[in-house]
């Protein structure tokens, strides 16, 4: 019979890694016996601190040598096993210490007291700097005290040492009885390497094991790993391509490749990637790739763990730079070092999903072939192939599309192509076969190819399907065919943008936004987005749509602005994808303008007639503006979770019914007055319990602006909210908490004051917290309604509400004068990750974007407490806030503040305008922040707020 292997060996040549340079064990050793002499009672109570430092300095010493090591050569996999060697050796010391100290002549033999196995990763003989040690102490069936008391010996000083220890007192029998019942037990058993002490229990368990707990259960042993990595999959995001994704657990990450292994040993009783070349799973290409993806994953993970001393399995911005250049990654044009890093990450982790594929393929062949009975006829008919109607080269292979033969692509290259034209049209997921014969069929795709006509209009319909787009691409994507078949998509697979604003590779957030405009042409998204979804109905020709999201960001990482290359790059290619002239031109108008209408919806007043007028200038014609506001909306959705919000949503709309009449000459299913007429009816429906001089009282309350750009659900709350606060208290606040978006939303109705933003900045400030937008409302009664969305930080509810609580309690403090914002602040102005990203500072003062007030835009590196100052300042300089617009992206803030002199007129002398341009730049600059004297105390009489 054949028994499973001890340990994972990726190389009979090398089983064992030497310490050469690491460990001196046998000097060690000796050392240890020598203060063992010197123990007058034998029991090594009083020369154990001794022998603790003695085991200390040798460990640090291997590490240490271990470490350098790894900075030397960059053996990210000879690394882990390194200290796996290591560990390995300690721990035979320790036995022997053990059995030295705390056995006994005649206690049983010497070699049956128990055995000490590694488990788990340790078990497959890796180890990462900061993983757990896991350790299994196989018992006799009788268990002996002394059995027990080396065991808790050797704990004891592991732990002493520092050692994280995951560990478990078994007999054979507990082991085998567990591992059927458990699946993480019987994986860590899966895995096991005998260290020190009894061969004959370690035998025992490793035959008993074979017989009574694998033979026979592939099957669900597979069925159980595979529904395991699709849960952490899910947990995760579901995606590869995160900025900053999680090496060990996140999807193509060592996880992934430690579940091939685990299926690899327990299914077809191998232990190397070279003997899953023999049984035919993978080629010899596929092999290399493997044992690539796997050192380079390990040499990631060892580098960040020895970077953070703990075990850090999240590759986060502060640790990619210093990766990066542990790596030796350089700069190149356009791209940062840690960008070019980042790629090679995403593309190693593309690959860990390819053999994943493969693999899984030759298990589903071998269960067909291999199924029984009833259950094989079955499911032989089921494999039975099937035609497609219109081909030879390809059928239907259990609901999923397969080649005929080997030759289909090398016949006819179009047919690279065509396969993924078929799957759409009968909506058909990929046999993963054929994925591999178009993996190994990519060399076909050249020029020619890529020239090609007919390949060039089957592309078009794959992008353009009706049903799921984003599907057929992506598979297109993995397959390796998109970036070959439009080489400069090919430049933008797995690139990420070093910044904390972009959730996704770029490749990913393009295939996100066809997802994106795939389901709301479907209706899927009409009671979310019901402006857009009409819109859609309303396009002539819905191509140009998916062409321009294809294209609007496949320019990124250019030395040159993004948005100008990739119009470059859509002139170039729509004609190649059949476009003519015109629809040409409009795409690369799309791809060239498509941030215009979110910067100008985010970052301008759209009460303001001139921003209207300037925007529809830019636009020009009602066609452009349906089709750049679905780009707008799709592009937002797609950046990542939460970015997408209904305070955007609305915006949007704002300022496209606000653009439609002046595009269309003046003519609009309803003119501006009529919307607010509409908004205010449909708000007074709303308050139907109320009094109706009550709501009339209310409805008075707002100008007109607010009724056009706050969502109707936003307008009921704060309504509520005014109405319980009434008119006698001058402060009020109100916190709510959006789990979904992460975010906690935060209240405020005030007098208003030119100094009520700065205070409000500073009041969030003082807590951490950050502001990602700000609303404020000025009331026809003098106060003014702020509504601030700051980031969460607590993932309890009860902490989040306590420090809202908190900030809260800051602006009543503030606003009565009881402190100031510097008090607040303290020690809490240390720039936010400003020695990770580089934003240059950026003041504009524009008179020409309203006709009644100077626009000042500020761009910068956000910090703590960096809205305070700035307001602060603007304030300082006799400056009245008349509306402000806070956008964050990331690390990097764009506010636009509309401001007028102290008797409401523009800035206009190029003196002022120019120490106003010192003063922000000042405040961009300071890593600590300045808030003047006059900024920060508010006193009561300012305000007109008293304490109680």
């Amino acid at each position: 019979m054949t028994t499973l292997p001890s340990r994972l060996v990726d190389t009979a040549k090398e089983p064992f890694v030497s310490l050469t340079g690491i460990l001196d064990a046998a000097a060690l050793r000796a050392r240890l016996a020598k203060l063992c002499e010197d123990d007058p009672d034998g029991d090594g109570l009083k020369v154990r601190p001794r022998i603790l430092a003695e085991l200390k300095t040798a460990v640090q010493e291997g590490r240490a040598a271990i470490r350098a090591m790894l900075f030397e050569d960059n053996f990210g996999t000879l690394c882990a096993r390194r200290l796996a060697a290591l560990q390995d050796e300690l721990i035979r010391i320790l036995y022997d210490l053990a059995v030295t100290h705390v056995g006994e002549p005649g206690d049983g033999a010497g070699d049956e007291r128990l055995s000490v196995l590694a488990v788990g990763g340790y078990g497959r003989g890796t180890l990462a700097p900061g993983s757990d040690i896991d350790l299994l102490f196989l018992l006799p069936q009788r268990e002996t005290a002394v059995g027990e008391r080396i065991a808790e010996y050797i704990l004891y000083l592991l732990w002493d040492l520092g050692f994280k220890v995951g560990h478990a007192s078994r007999s054979v029998d507990e082991c085998i009885a567990l591992s059927k019942e458990d699946f993480t037990i019987r994986t860590s058993i899966l895995e096991r390497w005998r260290i020190a002490g009894s061969v004959r229990l370690a035998a025992d368990l490793e035959t008993r094991f074979d017989t009574e707990v694998v033979q026979g259960t592939s099957r669900e042993f597979i069925a159980a790993k595979m529904a395991e990595r699709e849960a952490r999959h899910a947990k995760s995001g579901n995606t590869r391509y995160l900025v900053e994704p999680n090496v060990k657990e996140g999807k193509g990450g060592l996880r992934d490749l430690n579940t091939l292994f685990w299926i690899a040993k327990y299914h077809y009783r191998v232990d190397t990637s070279e003997a899953l070349v023999k049984a035919g799973v993978f080629s010899r290409r596929e092999q290399a790739l493997f044992a690539k993806a796997e050192d380079f994953l390990w040499a990631v993970r060892c580098h960040m763990h020895f970077e953070t001393g703990k075990a850090e399995e999240r590759l986060s911005f502060d640790l990619q730079p210093t990766i990066a250049d542990r790596l030796g990654y350089n700069l190149h044009p356009g791209l940062q070092a840690v960008e070019r890093f980042m790629k090679h990450y995403f593309l190693i982790a593309k690959d860990v999903g390819d053999l994943t594929r493969i693999f899984c393929a030759a298990l589903e062949e071998e269960e067909a072939k291999e199924a029984p009975g009833l259950r094989g006829f079955v499911r032989s008919l089921r494999h039975r192939a099937k035609s497609i109607p219109g081909t030879l080269d390809f059928h239907i292979d259990n609901n999923r599309i397969n080649a005929v033969s080997r030759d289909v692509f090398r016949k006819d290259p179009v047919n690279i192509l065509r396969i993924f034209r078929l799957a759409a049209m009968h909506d058909l997921e990929y046999h993963p076969d054929a994925l591999k014969l178009i993996r190994r069929s990519l060399r076909l795709i050249g020029a020619d190819l890529q020239k090609d006509p007919h390949a060039n209009a089957l592309f078009l319909d794959v992008l353009t399907d009706r049903r799921n787009p984003e599907l057929h691409l992506r598979r297109m994507n993995e397959a390796g065919v998109l970036g070959r078949f439009v080489p400069e998509f090919g430049k933008i697979v797995a690139m990420m943008q070093f910044n904390m604003y972009h959730h996704y590779t770029v490749d990913e957030h393009l295939l996100r936004t066809i997802a994106e405009l795939s389901r709301l042409e479907r209706g899927e998204l009409a009671e979310e987005l019901p402006l857009s979804t009409e819109i859609v109905r309303t396009l002539r020709d819905r191509r140009l749509l998916y062409v321009a999201l294809f294209l609007h960001d496949i320019a990124k990482g250019r030395p040159e602005d993004h948005s100008l290359a990739g119009a470059k790059v859509a002139r170039h290619l729509c004609p190649r994808f059949g476009l003519d002239a015109r629809e040409t031109e409009l795409v690369a108008w799309l791809v060239e303008d498509h941030l215009v209408m979110s910067m100008t919806a985010q970052q301008r007043d759209l009460s303001d007639r001139k921003t209207i007028i300037d925007f529809a200038e830019r636009v020009r014609t009602l066609e452009r503006l349906k089709l750049l506001a679905i780009v707008t909306v799709c592009d937002i959705r797609a950046v990542g979770p939460g970015v997408w919000n209904g305070w955007k949503g609305q915006l949007l709309r704002t300022l496209y019914l606000e653009t439609e009449p002046t595009l269309s000459g003046g003519f609009t299913l309803t003119s501006r007055e009529e919307r607010i007429a509409i908004a205010r009816r449909r708000l007074d429906a709303r308050l139907e319990d109320w009094e109706e001089g009550e709501r009339k009282a209310y409805l008075d309350l707002h100008y007109p602006n607010y009724y056009l750009n706050v969502p109707i659900d936003e307008q009921v709350a704060d309504a509520d909210f005014i109405r319980r606060v009434g008119t006698g208290e001058p402060l009020a606040t109100e916190v709510t908490t959006d789990r979904f978006r992460q975010v906690t939303r935060i209240k405020v109705l005030a007098p208003d004051h030119p100094r009520l933003v700065s205070q409000l900045a500073g009041a969030c400030a003082g807590s951490d917290a950050n502001i990602a937008d700000s609303q404020i409302f000025t009331l026809t009664d003098g106060r003014a309604l702020d509504v601030m969305t700051i980031s969460q930080s607590f993932e309890n509810e009860e902490d989040e509400l306590r420090r809202a609580a908190r900030i809260c309690e800051n602006i009543r403090k503030l606003l009565r004068g009881e402190t100031m914002t510097s008090h607040l602040l303290g020690t809490k102005r240390a720039a936010r990750r400003a020695d990770l990203f580089n934003v240059e500072p950026k003041i504009t003062v524009d008179n020409s974007l309203s006709n009644r007030v100077t626009v000042i835009e500020v761009e910068g590196l956000d910090r703590t407490g960096l809205l305070a100052d700035i307001t602060g300042a603007i304030s300082d300089l006799s400056l009245d806030i008349r509306s402000a617009h806070i956008s964050t992206y990331g690390e990097k803030i764009i506010d636009a503040f509309y401001v007028t002199d102290l008797i409401g007129s523009k800035v206009t002398s190029e003196a002022r305008i120019a120490r106003i341009e010192r003063r922000l730049k000042s405040v961009l600059e300071s890593a600590e922040g300045e808030v003047s004297s006059s900024t920060v105390m508010a006193s009561e009489s300012a305000f007109g707020i008293q304490a109680p």
